[in-house]
């Protein structure tokens, strides 16, 4: 696949998921409205955005990672020709999941939404079921013993402070 129509295919899948788990769907629940709170909230609202801001920057460098590096999308009908391993990838195998999760939480914090807060358990819960049932299944077929080698140095979901740098 060429980078321009991954890019563009990346895109298009953007909307679709992480736009529709992370934005549509959370817009839904809370119609984005900021309740006024007590000042002593004030710090956790903040946390909130920050979780919002570094879960984008986290799920942008991730889909850019997909198109540059991996020349496919995060996609499953259209799969990178190789193994994302670099940037975030480093840290911990899924950092898309991890980014839209942050980013829910973000909001749970920010709109003190205790319906959001069982949405993101929802959404985790499904995270876990879909990375463990389909995709690692999936990858390991596809990438064998490269992608064993990488399960095997890089943790599933709680990212490593320090990245050991990983080669196939």
């Amino acid at each position: 696949m060429s980078r321009q129509n991954a890019a563009l295919a990346s895109a298009l899948f953007f909307l679709l998921a992480p736009g529709t788990v992370a934005g549509l769907l959370p817009w839904v629940i809370t119609r984005w409205s900021v309740q006024p709170m007590p000042a002593a909230y004030l710090p956790l609202q903040i946390i909130g955005v920050i979780l919002l801001v570094a879960g984008l920057g986290l799920i942008l460098e991730s889909f850019a990672r997909f198109v540059i590096e991996g020349r496919g999308t995060p996609a499953p009908p259209m799969p990178t020709e190789r193994l994302v391993v670099r940037g975030a990838y480093r840290f911990v195998r899924n950092p898309m999941y991890v980014a839209v999760l942050a980013m829910i939480l973000g909001q749970v914090l920010l709109f003190a939404s205790l319906p959001m807060l069982l949405y993101a358990a929802v959404v985790g819960l499904a995270f876990h079921l879909f990375v463990v049932l389909h995709e690692e299944p999936a990858l390991a077929r596809a990438y064998g013993v490269e992608y064993d080698a990488y399960r095997a140095a890089v943790p599933r979901w709680i990212p490593r402070f320090t990245a050991k740098e990983w080669a196939p």
